[in-house]
């Protein structure tokens, strides 16, 4: 894991931009179990999801400089065309696989399109890329909110899209690993890790399973997102509770064209994180 030295200068503090919805409704049951998508909710994100965002033109110049610090001669405009073919490739042979929403394992597709054999390197450059591309920062009252949660011995958990560096980003602004901030280890599910991103039923599917194990049903499980395609509606189809998160316009995804949201409504809305704990 890269240390906070070597981000420190990626990382720019910011704030969530409010948006027009207020904040509404409530649990239909007790909550057992809380799982959380993380970025665009418990972090925010410039993109509103993994990606780029912003100026391209200045963000280049720092993939530049990170390119001849690491040693590697390459321009970013060829990596990053590199990158998406790789991408458009892998996701095609999964597709073919059966796989409805694939996701790569972004460090082993870097390893070949910077052409170097250190997992090491990759993953630095990768990171930082990352940090570079798309600007994260904890939104406002995770932490206590979180915190909130394991005091009161509520189950916690991740199913969100993801990449290897997703779990750094707890160290690196908590100063604790997500296990250390109350998740269940049984309860996270990372895209990366599980070859399926959202909105596939995969790791819904995997927590539903999971829960079972420890006694919990799904309609005492609260799951809460952005993205009303990609965490609302899968969470639904789970038999969860689900509360959109409205607490920021980059990352508020309502999907209003899309057909499979329009019948669907979410449980709660929520504005602000510590608004949870008035649940727990």
């Amino acid at each position: 894991m890269l240390n906070k030295m070597e981000i420190f200068k990626y990382i720019i503090p910011f704030s969530p931009i409010p948006t027009s919805l207020g904040r509404r409704g409530e649990p239909c049951k007790k909550i057992r179990a809380i799982l959380f998508d993380l970025y665009g909710t418990l972090f925010i994100s410039e993109a509103g999801d993994i990606g780029f965002a912003g100026d391209k033109s200045q963000k280049l110049l720092k993939v530049a400089e990170l390119l001849e610090e690491l040693g590697i001669k390459k321009s970013p405009e060829k990596i990053l065309q590199h990158l998406s073919e790789k991408i458009h490739t892998t996701h095609a042979q999964f597709k073919k696989k059966g796989v409805d929403f694939p996701e790569v394992k972004i460090d082993l597709l870097w390893m070949d399109v910077l052409n170097i054999r250190d997992l090491k390197t990759a993953r630095k450059f990768a990171a930082c890329y990352e940090l570079i591309v798309n600007q994260v920062y904890p939104m406002p009252r995770a932490e206590e909110l979180l915190l909130a949660c394991k005091g009161s011995g509520i189950s916690t958990g991740i199913i969100s899209n993801a990449q290897f560096y997703t779990p750094w980003l707890f160290n690196w602004f908590f100063n604790s690993d997500p296990e250390e901030m109350g998740f269940s280890p049984e309860l996270i599910f990372y895209s990366y890790i599980y070859g399926y991103g959202k909105p596939s039923m995969f790791m819904f599917n995997r927590a539903v399973e999971k829960l079972g194990e420890m006694k919990i049903l799904p309609g005492s499980v609260l799951y809460l997102g952005n993205d009303m395609l990609k965490d609302i509606f899968p969470a639904k189809k789970a038999g969860f509770q689900t509360a959109l998160f409205a607490g920021d316009k980059r990352s508020l995804r309502l999907r209003e064209e899309n057909q499979e949201c329009r019948n669907i409504t979410p449980d709660m809305i929520i504005t602000d994180l510590a608004q949870l704990k008035d649940f727990i």
